[in-house]
This record gives structure tokens, C-alpha cells and sequence, in this order.
């Protein structure tokens, strides 16, 4: 029998593994899309270990790191860690790492300058690519130079990596779960990046003004898909009409419209409210798969990566890609989604970038490398050039 033990527990971002040893900790394994995958990485990561019961101490651990997820001020730097099997420079990086406060980011280079060795910042980085004990060891604190975000070696990189930032950020006393509606990013720190990796869009930034998205308040994954369905193909006017009407059918529930209401109700009951068949089929086919569990719950999809949610959402008739990628832009609030099917988006960037025909999805794309991690930003600014006076101006050269 394996001397290292493993479990998986439940955590605000998904199901975490911990592995453990007679010193300490020796493995911290965050979240892959599903728990199979979470379970295979970390026997992957961490060969010979076997399934346990945790001791004491690794309750204490796991007890401690659940709420630091829960956006509560958690002290991690007594917690115990194995790293016999550690090279003794990525061990001082380690240690040195984890005397970065919550709420607060320092550069590879004056990481590498604390330890004493300027100069050092590129070896500084390759040790926390190389992190066993993610979170614990707080690498999603530090940044590459200029504030830029560098890399995450969890799954979901840096859109994980800013999800970490923004459950430690300052919230004026406020807990995550009172600000459901809040970006999981730094919005400042978002344009002031694209500022930066970008000179045109930063004429675009300049002319439109202030990021001012608003997030949609989400009462459940399966209310926001059938308001989506409802809306397809349809006037804001017209769409608005026919929910009402489909919501009045049923007695009100704090999450909106629920699967049972929709599957009990029969077809001439829901065409009633103006739906087309096309719909009321597409309506049922959400409920079933929110009863039967393949639709993901508010809380799994808050901590699935953004194309899990979009294989999950998409599996359900009447939802596409731009749906799904509407749903984690304008209700999830996801700081790299690139809607390339979105005309708008597409007619924008011919806007912005003086283009005498509709750019391709291709060259917007390839551009959108620039703008890494915070796609959805850019996004949003490139609807905003079409927009008066912004479209009629241009955008200065």
C-alpha cells in the first residue's frame, strides 16, 4: 500500500484532490472540467498514491482552503507541506511565495529579488509553473512584468488564475455571495491591459470611455437558457410579450421558470403564450436535461472553465455556441469570451480597424491573441463602435 493518500472534496470552485504523506501535504490538485478528470490528473501528477481517509491534519487543510474559496480571510501559511521531493531553489521560491499576503501581487522579478537573486525572475516563474501546491503556495499572486498576468498552470490558466485574484480582492465588507452579480475580474486592470496590448484598440477605448457592461442576474442556469429560447428570432418587444405571458402560466418561484413547471404543462398549454413548436420542443428538451442533471446547476457552472459550459449548454436543442457564449459574458461575467459567430462583433472590428469589407472570423481572431485573458472586454468595446457618435467619428488613426 501506496505511503501517500489522496482524497477529493467540495469546494466554491469545483471538487479539489489533496494528497498527503506522513510530512505533509505533497499535492494540491484544482479542478479539471469533470471529477474523473480531476481524480486521473492528480494520479497523473503524483504516481503510487492511493484513495484515503484523511487524517487530522488534512481535514484541518481541506477545511481551511474550502473557505478561503469562499471568499473568507484565510491564513494557509502554517499548513504543513511534504517537499522532500522538491529542488531546494523551487523550495525557497515556495516558501518566499507564500509570505505574499491575500489581496496583494508582486512580480516574478521582486520575487526573485527578495530570495536575493536578481535576475532570476525567468527561473522564478518556471518554479511556479511547476507548483505542487497551488493555493497554498499562492502563484496566482504573482505577476510577469508590467503587471501582465504571466501563466497559470491550472486548468482554465489565467481565467483561473483571475477567478483566484477576484475571491481575495477587497469587497467593502461585503461577502461573495452578496455581490452575485459582480465580474470575476478586476475591470480597470482589464482595459488598462488592452491598453497596453493594443494601440488601436486603445483609440477605441479612449473614444468609447469607461468599461460599463452590467451583468444580468442569473436566478438559475435553467431560467436564463428558457429566456434565451423565448428570445431567439425575435424583437426585444415581441420576446419580452410572450415571457411574460409563458412566466404567468405558472405560480411565481424565486428562481423564475423551474423544469417541472415547463414538463408538466402540455404543448397547447405553452403554445398559449405565443410560443412557435420549434420553441415549446427546445423549452422541454431544457427541462429534461436540467432534471435529468446533464444541464449543469448554477453552482457547477460557476466553476466549470467556459468551454465546458458551452459542451453543456450546446447538448440542448435550441441553444448554440453564441448562446451559450452570451450567457458567460452577460450573466457569468467571463473575462475571455471572443463571440466570433457575432456580427456585431465582426462589423465592429472592421470599425475600429478601418477595414473596407467585413473582417473574417480568422482575422479577428488571430488580432485576439493580443487581447488575452480579458476577450470579453474587448468585446464589449467593439460593439461599442458601432454605436453613435462613436461609429459616425471613426476611430482616429
Amino acid at each position: 500500500m501506496s505511503d501517500r493518500l489522496y482524497t477529493l472534496f467540495e469546494t466554491p470552485i469545483g471538487r479539489c484532490g489533496i494528497a498527503w504523506g506522513a510530512a505533509g501535504i505533497c499535492l494540491l490538485q484544482l479542478p479539471e472540467g469533470r471529477e474523473s478528470a480531476t481524480r486521473a490528473r492528480l494520479r497523473e501528477r503524483l504516481q503510487g498514491v492511493s484513495e484515503g481517509e484523511p487524517p487530522e491534519f488534512v481535514q484541518r487543510a481541506v477545511a481551511a482552503i474550502t473557505r478561503l474559496l469562499a471568499a473568507e480571510a484565510v491564513d494557509l501559511s502554517e499548513l504543513e507541506l511534504d517537499m522532500a521531493g522538491v529542488p531546494p531553489f523551487h523550495r525557497r521560491v515556495y516558501e518566499q511565495a507564500r509570505r505574499i499576503p491575500p489581496g496583494s501581487k508582486l512580480s516574478y522579478g521582486e520575487l526573485a529579488a527578495q530570495l536575493g537573486a536578481p535576475g532570476s525572475a525567468r527561473a522564478v516563474g518556471q518554479a511556479l509553473g511547476r507548483n505542487p501546491f497551488p493555493i497554498v503556495v499562492p502563484c496566482h499572486r504573482v505577476f510577469a512584468a508590467n503587471g501582465k498576468l504571466g501563466g497559470f498552470s491550472a486548468n482554465g490558466g489565467v481565467s483561473t488564475k483571475l477567478r483566484l485574484l477576484a475571491l481575495e480582492a477587497p469587497r467593502s465588507g461585503a461577502s461573495l455571495a452578496d455581490t452575485e452579480a459582480a465580474f470575476g475580474f478586476d475591470p480597470e486592470a482589464a482595459v488598462a491591459q488592452l491598453r497596453a496590448s493594443d494601440p488601436v484598440l486603445a483609440r477605441l477605448i479612449n473614444k468609447v470611455g469607461p468599461f460599463r457592461l452590467e451583468l444580468q442576474r442569473i436566478p438559475s442556469v435553467f431560467g436564463a437558457l428558457a429566456q434565451a429560447i423565448v428570445y431567439q428570432q425575435l424583437t426585444g418587444k415581441a420576446a419580452a410579450t410572450i415571457f411574460g405571458r409563458l412566466c404567468a402560466l405558472f405560480r411565481t418561484t424565486a428562481e423564475g421558470l423551474t423544469p417541472e413547471q415547463i414538463l408538466r404543462a402540455g404543448d397547447e398549454r405553452l403554445r398559449s403564450a405565443g410560443l412557435s413548436g420549434s420553441k415549446v420542443l427546445s423549452l422541454q428538451d431544457l427541462a429534461r436535461k436540467a432534471k435529468s442533471g446533464d444541464l449543469p446547476s448554477l453552482a457547477e457552472v460557476r466553476r466549470l472553465d467556459d468551454e465546458s459550459i458551452i459542451e453543456r449548454l450546446t447538448s440542448v436543442r435550441g441553444i448554440g455556441r453564441w448562446t451559450a457564449e452570451m450567457l458567460l459574458i452577460f450573466r457569468l461575467g467571463r473575462p475571455d469570451v471572443l463571440p466570433l459567430d457575432d456580427y456585431g462583433v465582426r462589423k465592429g472590428f472592421g470599425v475600429a480597424f478601418r477595414k473596407k469589407a467585413l473582417p473574417s472570423k480568422k482575422d479577428v481572431d488571430q488580432r485576439a491573441e493580443r487581447w488575452r485573458p480579458y476577450r470579453s472586454v474587448a468585446t464589449w468595446y467593439l460593439w461599442r463602435a458601432l454605436d453613435k457618435p462613436v461609429a459616425d467619428g471613426g476611430v482616429p488613426g
